[in-house]
């Protein structure tokens, strides 16, 4: 009986240290990963100023396993300092991946580059910014209010529904680097309601898919939390002209609990990179070529 004590309480002890031993382990891979673009960095400026050699690459392979930086923010390399926040800029390309590469070049007009990307020389940037508030397009219309005043409970504003005042009006409110101009997007629910009120966004082009198809969908409440979902694609008409759905009627807030009852991510990146691994592992291998580039 002591002897089983003792080892519960080892096992307990363990289970409590591998979360800090893992973190440990990949804060310190991520050190040896900086350390080594920054010795890429050093020979290529050297080149560049002593032999006036521009057209210089540098390959670092990375060592770490998660994707993003995981113990810092901002990184500072050379003279570049970089918040995960700031996105892409001149001299900052993607996000590091788990065992991928960096790219270090150098532009006279720019300077120092780091194009970070996967192992086989993807590039990590997805093509549209984390920032941008995914309900804003809609919020910024009159839709609600309007929906609001003629005692509408339940709506629905499908992206693929053609000749549609609503689409049209959230389309003019969507910035140029919303993930929103990728795939097909919907909002669905209570205009009454910010916790009843959903948007669902896939990278599948449903009119292309066809209808009765299962997709992966990111789902965001309006009052917050991001999830990953699937639903089944659902065929519309709408002024006799067929056109395919992200998903079939939510007729209350209990068809939407579906939806949501996976993880919750507190931002878009964090729900992205959930979605994207969907693709990764398999699961959706007819879809795989969809993500935003």
């Amino acid at each position: 009986m002591e002897m089983l004590i003792v080892i519960a309480i080892i096992v307990i002890l363990i289970v409590i240290a591998l979360p800090a031993l893992s973190k440990h382990l990949e804060k310190s891979r991520e050190v040896v990963d900086i350390a080594n673009v920054r010795s890429a960095y050093a020979e290529l400026i050297t080149e560049a100023m002593l032999d006036d050699k521009t057209d210089e690459v540098r390959i670092v392979k990375l060592k770490q396993h998660q994707d993003d930086w995981q113990t810092m923010d901002p990184v500072t390399i050379a003279d570049v300092t970089h918040y995960k926040k700031d996105g892409d800029t001149d001299n900052w390309k993607g996000i590091p991946v788990a065992n991928g590469i960096c790219e270090v070049s150098y532009d006279p007009s720019i300077g120092v580059i780091f194009n970070w990307k996967g192992s086989d020389g993807g590039n990590t940037d997805p093509g549209f910014g984390f920032n941008n508030d995914v309900h804003g397009p809609l919020n910024r219309t009159d839709i609600l209010s309007d929906l609001v005043n003629s005692k509408n409970n339940n709506f629905e504003i499908d992206s693929q529904c053609p000749n549609s005042d609503m689409v049209d009006k959230v389309k003019a409110k969507i910035e140029s680097d919303s993930i929103m101009k990728y795939g097909t997007w919907a909002y669905l629910g209570d205009p009454n309601s910010a916790s009843d009120r959903y948007f669902f966004w896939t990278s599948v082009n449903t009119n292309d898919v066809g209808v009765g198809k299962k997709i992966p969908v990111i789902v965001s409440r309006a009052d917050g939390g991001f999830y990953i979902s699937e639903t089944t694609t659902a065929q519309r008409k709408k002024d006799g002209k067929n056109y395919v759905a992200i998903a079939d009627h939510v007729y209350n807030s209990y068809g939407f609990m579906q939806y949501t009852k996976g993880d919750r991510y507190d931002s878009l990146e964090d729900a992205y990179k959930a979605y994207s691994k969907l693709f990764e592992d398999g699961k959706y291998p007819d879809y795989k070529d969809t993500l935003p580039q």
